[in-house]
């Protein structure tokens, strides 16, 4: 199948799906839809883009393994906020959008819908071509990325484990989960979802850089940094967390890394000297 052709057929398809996605938001008043059915529909249409045909007879070993990491990540994280969209309220990051919105919060969220679909083709070209890299045995490559996706999808379901529990202790509801993962990282969650992607460049490009067309998969990291770190990740749901949680969430952000896993910041404060 022609690269362009996939590019398009995949747009299209997004594009559509989440429509449908905005549609259930608005008729239920729960936003979550849109972040449960989007790694759902990346997923599907990913698998669906693996396994399409190549000029050789398929499809290969890499392209059902390829097709069955998207797949695993999908349902995982699709079906974590499908739950917790019909057991909960509209998620706050949306409702914080709508009062800034108002009267035009419909339309507006129907384009913000659209604007993460067309930022979705890139990750499914991402899992495209790793699944049509032509080598012909598994390599170091494959073996790395799938090592890599099954790390993160791991981190991710340990980070998400710990702020339920963390959030169920009553004596918690005006605190800030800061254990385990979370006192790594203030969003060890959106971390590890963005190391899954970087399986993808691992499996395209493998360690001999053959085929030139892997080095596309680099988009998929690229572009979820960019969405998690810049635009629909942390920006909102810092300032959520602000507004909600005031003090105890600056202190956390003083303290803790935005993105990346490491060590707590100590914090001091200067010493105080007499002038002579």
């Amino acid at each position: 199948m022609p690269l362009v052709f996939l590019i398009v057929a995949v747009a299209f398809s997004l594009v559509l799906i989440m429509a449908i996605a905005w549609a259930l938001a608005v008729s239920t008043g729960k936003s979550g839809w849109i972040d449960s059915i989007w790694p759902l529909s990346v997923g599907g249409i990913g698998v669906v883009a693996a396994l399409s045909p190549l000029p050789y007879d398929g499809p290969s070993t890499r392209q059902w393994i390829v097709a069955g990491l998207a797949a695993f990540w999908s349902l995982r994280l699709g079906s974590h906020i499908l739950r917790r969209t019909l057991n909960g309220g509209d998620d706050p990051r949306y409702a914080d959008l709508k009062k800034q919105w108002g009267e035009k919060s419909r339309s507006k969220l129907f384009w913000f819908v659209q604007i993460q679909a067309v930022v979705a083709v890139p990750l499914v070209v991402s899992i495209a071509v790793a699944g049509h890299n032509p080598a012909a045995d598994l390599g170091i490559g494959d073996w790395l990325g799938i090592a890599i996706l099954l790390i993160a999808i791991c981190g991710e379901s340990i980070a998400d484990s710990q702020l339920k529990t963390f959030a169920a202790d009553p004596a918690n509801k005006t605190k800030v989960c800061n254990v385990g993962l979370w006192s790594l990282s203030r969003h060890p969650n959106f971390f590890f979802e963005w190391l899954g992607w970087i399986a993808y460049p691992c499996i395209a490009i493998g360690f001999d850089a053959s085929y030139w067309q892997g080095w596309i998969a680099l988009a998929g990291p690229a572009v979820m940094y960019w969405l998690l770190v810049h635009v629909s990740g942390i920006p909102p749901l810092e300032a959520h967390m602000l507004r909600s949680r005031g003090d105890a969430f600056k202190s956390y952000q003083l303290s803790v890394n935005a993105f990346w896993l490491g060590p707590a910041k100590t914090m001091t404060k200067p010493s105080s000297q007499s002038l002579s």
